[in-house]
């Protein structure tokens, strides 16, 4: 059902349309930098970054790109945002550039970002656009916060780099691992989908 106010714009991605957990869109660097929360932090917004100015502009020129080639179009925009994004954590935060590796410049092929500019951005006015944009930003970046969260803890026993369980807990190493991001993702998908089946129950 198509949203009609600004406030749905943006609350239906943070669970209605939720990118990670209703749509399965981004998994890529979901599975891939969610080890510890500040590498999910930094894509979730490096990822929120390029979403929303690219939404902005794709709405802004939209009336001015042929539609035979608007996926070009909508991909050199998004590219543009994204080497921005690369290079400004390559210069101020050399850290976690370094941690995030390939999966920044792999933002261009995210599917959340070219999804919304063709599903929304390129067929609604520049406001609603920036809006959805953040709204599935919010969505993704809590997420990543969520699953890095649970990894981060069980897998060290720390959050921020800072412990918060004592020498008596025994770190889950598989959760720092491939194969607990696999895991997690899959209890919270799980545990989403039913807490969908109880809403629409009601």
């Amino acid at each position: 059902m198509p949203s009609k106010t600004a406030a749905e714009d943006f609350f239906k991605g943070l669970w209605l349309e939720n990118p990670i957990f209703r749509q399965m869109l981004g998994m890529c660097p979901t599975l891939a930098v969610t080890n510890t929360v500040i590498n999910g932090l930094a894509m979730g917004l490096a990822t929120s970054f390029v979403l929303v100015f690219s939404s902005f502009l794709i709405s802004l020129i939209k009336k001015f790109i042929p539609n035979q080639v608007r996926i070009a179009s909508y991909i050199v925009v998004i590219a543009s945002f994204v080497t921005i994004a690369d290079r400004f954590l390559a210069a101020y935060f050399w850290d976690i550039s370094k941690a995030l590796g390939p999966f920044v410049p792999l933002i261009v092929v995210n599917c959340i970002i070219l999804g919304r500019a063709e599903a929304f951005a390129s067929k609604n006015t520049v406001g609603r656009s920036v809006i959805d944009a953040l709204g599935m930003s919010a969505g993704f970046i809590l997420a990543l916060l969520v699953l890095s969260s649970i990894r981060e803890i069980l897998g060290s026993g720390r959050f921020l780099g800072y412990r918060i369980l004592g020498t008596w807990f025994e770190p889950w190493i598989i959760m720092v691992l491939p194969a607990g991001a696999f895991i997690t993702l899959g209890v919270m998908m799980a545990i989403s989908i039913q807490v969908e089946r109880k809403r629409k129950g009601r």
